[in-house]
């Protein structure tokens, strides 16, 4: 070999080498490294396979440490705010430990809320990262600036939701991966009082999800230097997460799978492989969207095994309402168009499904299924999306029960070797009150304890305090939270990439049903998760619920009492009132005609509230009326066109109860009558708020 060659050899080594070396950085299979962590969040295609180097996720957070054994009396305790893994005095400076692992590792998902002692400003006290077991923290700044305002990173890895929130009763969220070598000790230290439990001093809720990988993996510690060198991936990453970027999309191979389906009819395609489904688009339309949403099905196979049954609205994240809003892996158009981002491998061949269980028409008027390549290895998997619904499920006021009306539902339950990788909710609320209290407890491999356990499912899905906005981001969004306070329909969905859950044996996925109110409520969730070929789940096809009329209203879940040929309070006109407010109050709990009635509250001793109503003709008639008697409820003179009927009414009882109360023999006339309600007070034993609800008026001509 002449000289020339040598050099020329030598250098194509040396090329070679070096190109194996950045592949190896890029796919995880030589260092992890914040720029390797940046890239894997925004490649789909990494999370279709098993992690290459393999990790665990887990989670520290504040719930109540009081929680130690499920399904025991304990289990529900609910001060899920300032508990700390412990206390620490370090150079003078009093630290509460909010995470200890060892590594390699990397924390993926920081979210938290907060605020001050009895409520008030939160005291935005310092927050400290300590790696690899060094002294001196490799990050340190205020707890609100590091975590949602922008001092680490941009958004949306670093952002707090809802926007249209007050900024105090938002959920703050961190994405930036923090690499470690060794180990990890987060910290914070705040100069006002800090109890388990905040129930006196500064309340901080957090949840912190991090990664272990198996020993021997290489990992460089994150620094604040190393933060700046990655300035143009953090942005290029930022970008792309902001933008929901969906520029691969362009250059796939695309399939049409449009028809109409009559009641059970279905459409289908088969695709050959090695390939892999990359996007989904859809476009329904039928007399009742709604209802089609949750009646149409979207189902795939995969190399012979069923993998996803899903009405097509929960799937698409966007449940039974469309909803627009977008993620990094789903959108939902203003032109009703549902879309999906997913990787979805097969091996030989894939069928892709649309099902019509409903009893309507359904047109499909958009379908497109985008391929591209994939090489299978013994890495890859298949995607699998599961759906189940408690169509009309009983909860209890969490005040009253001895279990504080608490209870677990098991969303999921997969045995195989996978990753879990998200989820959306949809349910539809009956009461004026939140629904959401419960945690997320994840048990991971067979675990006795979960490895993730909550502080609320609101906090779960990224935002806090119960709020109904608007928000979309990435990975968390809430399209409606229309039912978050008040009767209504919400979903929720949060999607996984860093902090996705490898599992390889078992994962199960429970999540708190706990109400503030004893209703019954429509409940679905959609899970989603990856696994090697042969795994198995606990959740069954089941086109009996999805056929199931959508709940549009309190009534279609919790049937009235209806009084017949009674003047529904909440129908009826105010026409005078000297004092407090009045409010149609709508809950389902307490037997009311309706589902509703007249609220008065605010007032104070001799305001007088008057209503109308009216009759066909004049004459003698027989009155009843509808009250409602509850411990914050006052004592009411009433009369009906200035005639007392009532002298004296003690509207007080310890629980909330509705009744009929008949006041006799009244004269009325022929349209407009008045029936006027005074206050005199309370009772003693009563909350002195000197409320009055009118659920009915029945007036029977007398013979």
């Amino acid at each position: 070999m002449t000289n020339q060659k040598r050099i020329f050899a030598a250098l194509l080594t040396i090329v070679f080498v070096a190109s194996g070396s950045m592949c190896g950085a890029a796919f995880g299979a030589k260092t992890v490294t914040l720029e390797s962590l940046l890239e894997e969040m925004v490649s789909r295609e990494t999370i279709a396979r098993l992690g290459d180097p393999a990790y665990t996720c887990r989670q520290f957070s504040s719930y109540d440490r009081n929680s130690t054994e499920p399904g025991s009396p304990t289990w529900w305790a609910n001060w899920d705010r300032s508990y700390f893994v412990r206390v620490e005095e370090n150079d003078g400076r009093k630290e509460h430990v909010m995470m200890d692992a060892e590594g390699p590792g990397a924390i993926v998902r920081i979210w938290a809320t907060w605020h001050g002692p009895g409520g008030g400003q939160f005291s935005n006290g310092t927050l400290r990262f300590y790696l690899d077991g060094k002294a001196k923290p490799v990050i340190e700044g205020p707890c609100e600036d590091l975590i949602s305002k922008a001092v680490l990173a941009g958004a949306p890895l670093s952002e707090s939701v809802s926007p249209e929130t007050e900024y105090k009763h938002r959920g703050h969220n961190l994405y930036l991966p923090i690499p470690y070598a060794k180990g990890c000790k987060v910290t914070y230290e705040t100069d006002v009082l800090m109890d388990e439990g905040a129930r006196k001093g500064e309340a901080l809720y957090y949840q912190i999800n991090y990664r272990t990988y198996k020993g021997g993996t290489k990992v460089e510690s994150f620094t604040m230097d190393g933060l700046r060198a990655a300035k143009a991936t953090l942005g290029r990453v930022e970008k792309m997460l902001q933008d929901n970027d969906r520029s691969g999309a362009a250059d796939l191979d695309r399939n049409t799978l449009e028809a109409t389906l009559g009641p059970n009819g279905s459409k289908s395609i088969s695709i050959k492989g090695p390939r892999a489904i990359r996007s989904l688009e859809f476009k329904l339309e039928a007399d009742d969207l709604a209802q089609a949403l949750r009646s149409t099905i979207l189902k795939a196979t995969f190399d012979g095994e069923q993998t996803i049954w899903c009405p097509i609205g929960d799937f698409f994240g966007t449940g039974y309402h469309i909803r627009p809003h977008a993620t990094w892996y789903t959108a939902v158009s203003k032109d009703n168009t549902l879309a999906c981002y997913w990787v979805m491998p097969f091996r030989k061949e894939a069928k892709i499904e649309i099902l019509n269980v409903g009893s309507q028409n359904v047109k499909l008027t958009k379908g497109l299924i985008g391929t591209g390549p994939w090489k299978w290895d013994k890495r890859s998997c298949y995607f699998h999306a599961g759906w189940r619904q408690w169509p009309e499920i009983r909860t209890q006021s969490n005040k009253a029960a001895k279990d504080l009306g608490a209870f677990d539902l098991t969303w999921v339950k997969v045995q195989g070797k996978g990753t879990y990788v998200g989820d959306v909710l949809t349910l539809f609320n009956t009461a004026n009150a939140w629904w959401g209290e419960g945690d997320e407890k994840i048990y991971v491999d067979g675990e006795a304890f979960p490895s993730h356990i909550g502080t609320g499912s609101e906090d779960y899905y990224g935002y806090a305090w119960c709020k109904p906005a608007f928000f979309e981001s990435a990975f968390h969004a809430q399209p409606s939270g229309e039912g978050n306070f008040t009767p209504g329909f919400t979903v929720n969905s949060r999607f996984r990439a860093l902090d996705a859950i490898p599992f390889t044996k078992s994962i199960r996925f429970d999540m708190e049903l706990w109400h503030w109110a004893a209703t019954t409520m429509s409940y679905s969730p959609t899970t989603f998760w990856y696994a090697r070929g042969g795994a198995e789940c606990d959740i069954k096809p089941d086109p009996r619920e999805a056929n199931r009329a959508i709940p549009k209203s309190v009534d279609d879940i919790i049937k009235p009492r209806r009084v017949d040929g009674a003047l529904e309070g909440e129908k009826l006109t105010v026409a005078e009132r000297t004092g407090g407010v009045t409010e149609v109050q709508n809950i389902a709990t307490f037997n009311w005609s309706g589902n509703a009635q007249l609220w008065w509250r605010d007032g104070k001793a001799d305001d007088t509230m008057t209503v109308k109503f009216d009759v066909g003709e004049g004459g003698d008639y027989d009155v009843t009326l509808g009250i409602t008697k509850a411990v914050d409820y006052g004592i009411f003179r009433i009369s009906i066109n200035d005639e007392t009927i009532v002298e004296s009414a003690d509207m007080f009882n310890p629980s909330v109860v509705a009744e009929d109360m008949k006041v006799g023999r009244c004269k009325l006339v022929a349209g407009k009558n008045k029936l006027k309600v005074t206050i005199l007070g309370a009772n003693a034993a009563a909350v002195k708020k000197h409320m009055f609800g009118l659920d009915y008026i029945l007036a029977v001509k007398a013979k």
